[in-house]
């Protein structure tokens, strides 16, 4: 295949739309692989109705209820899953009583509310909103609240390949953020309840089944460690956003975090397109081999109105998805957004949970259609 151009259609992508034009991206491998752009003359959500699996969707995570919440020693919620990752809501309003140990794969937490502290095998690390906490496969943690603070409420991403940092190529590997504002926890002394009982207990959960392993000890007796496997915490706000006055770049630069068939991005505040001609919002596109999954963390979301923090949507492989046209015009008078979002982007499809449908906004699909 090579480059062709047919009809009425601009150089440069994402560049001087034609008045009157919707511009889409009809792409493969995410926004890495071939791709054309087609321009059409109404919006390609401007559907009227939808029927089928394949309809966006969009859920009130901070409505929905989870095992957790009172109970310190129950699970978290599963709300999506595909063969590349699980996606679990935690919230937790008191300090665990036992340990867990995950070996189904690594987790990557994302804090939305509360503070706290990790505890692991290799120290502890103070949590907040806005952190990453990328735990490996095997590790043994439990989490202390602050009862000062407001229940914690996290985004569980367990993942079936270990966790890396993508590739940067040609930007480097300081790009977005240096590995250097990435923070290690600090070996500590035990506890105040750790002689609070005769036995502790850690789960090990292994094909989502429990194993209980009880010790007579306080099992966090680690004196000292070294290498390059541990648990890893970084925080939104030392996330640089890669920016291009004369150009709106794809999501796929965002990329924080990848695990085999699954992509992490953070959307941060950054500057928007300053020259005239420039599209300024995410331009429509079909996501034709990864589900898209994105949390609202904080902040104004410009490309869409009606999203508000704790919500979470959906938009499966193969419909369009993009900003409502109000956003467009709307962009035009800003000269930078003000959000904070996680994008999951899963190669195989995602499965809506049951217990998620109960905080789904069921008119969602047809938000692009109406003012």
């Amino acid at each position: 295949m090579y480059l062709v151009k047919k009809g009425t259609a601009p150089n440069q992508a994402h560049v001087g739309i034609p008045e009157g034009l919707h511009e889409e991206e009809h792409g493969r491998r995410g926004f890495s692989g071939p791709s054309s752009h087609l321009y059409h003359t109404h919006p390609p959500t401007g559907w009227s109705r939808i029927e089928g699996l394949l309809r966006p969707r969009a859920f009130t995570c901070t409505e929905l209820p989870t095992p957790d919440h009172y109970t310190a020693d129950r699970r978290p919620l599963l709300i999506l899953q595909s063969p590349d990752a699980r996606v679990f809501l935690s919230r937790r309003e008191a300090t665990m009583t036992h340990f867990v140990r995950n070996a189904d794969g690594d987790e990557i937490v994302f804090v939305h509310r509360g503070r706290g502290t990790w505890e692991t095998d290799y120290g502890l690390l103070r949590y907040e909103p806005g952190d990453y906490l990328v735990i490996p496969k095997g590790t043994t943690y439990r989490i202390h609240v602050d009862h000062q603070e407001e229940p914690g409420l996290f985004l569980i991403i367990e993942t079936t390949e270990p966790v890396e940092l993508p590739d940067r190529g040609p930007l480097g590997r300081h790009a977005l953020f240096d590995p250097g504002v990435i923070t290690a926890p600090e070996p500590a002394p035990t506890p105040d309840d750790a002689n609070s009982r005769r036995e502790w207990e850690v789960r090990i959960k292994r094909d989502q089944e429990d194993t209980r392993v009880y010790y007579p000890f306080y099992p966090m007796d680690v004196a000292g460690w070294k290498g390059d496997l541990w648990v890893a915490k970084l925080n939104v706000r030392d996330f640089r956003p890669v920016t291009s006055p004369r150009y709106h770049l794809p999501p796929s630069v965002h990329a924080t975090f990848q695990a085999g068939g699954l992509l992490i991005s953070t959307f941060a505040p950054r500057p928007l397109e300053t020259d005239p001609d420039a599209l300024r919002v995410p331009f429509y596109h079909r996501n034709m081999d990864y589900d898209e999954a994105l949390f609202y963390h904080q902040g104004e979301f410009f490309s869409r109105a009606g999203i508000h923090a704790g919500m979470l949507t959906l938009h499966p492989q193969g419909i369009h998805h993009g900003p409502q046209p109000q956003a467009i015009a709307a962009s035009k008078g800003k000269d930078q957004t003000n959000e904070v979002a996680v994008m999951i982007e899963s190669r195989h499809a995602f499965h809506v949970m049951p217990e998620l449908e109960a905080v789904e906004l069921k008119d969602y699909a047809m938000s692009w259609s109406r003012p």
